[in-house]
């Protein structure tokens, strides 16, 4: 259904796709003492395992900032995840989030 983009709420992709680049943005108003950094690129990528039934999220973020970016790539990839849970949990309540 994901794939053929026939869930009544809507493209669950491109929505979990601007909900990460979002969610690593906003890292540190999620985060207590987390460090607002210059982020130069968010990439959000999902990849299929049809035997499965999974998706895998990744996410990827560059910085020329000092600090590291990883805490906003895994807020990226943690808000991708769970827009994808949402959107799909009414159509299979077997889903679940799992590294």
């Amino acid at each position: 259904l994901i794939l053929e983009n026939q869930l009544s709420k809507g493209d669950v992709l491109s929505v979990a796709r601007i909900a990460g680049i979002q969610g690593a943005k906003k890292t540190s108003d999620l985060i207590p003492l987390c460090h607002n950094i210059p982020i130069d690129k968010v990439e959000v990528l999902f990849s299929f395992d049809d035997e499965n039934s999974t998706i895998e999220v990744e996410c990827f973020a560059k910085t020329f900032g000092k600090t590291g970016i990883e805490m906003e790539a895994l807020t990226g990839c943690s808000i991708a995840s769970l827009t994808i849970y949402d959107m799909i949990k009414a159509v299979d309540k077997s889903a679940v989030i799992q590294e």
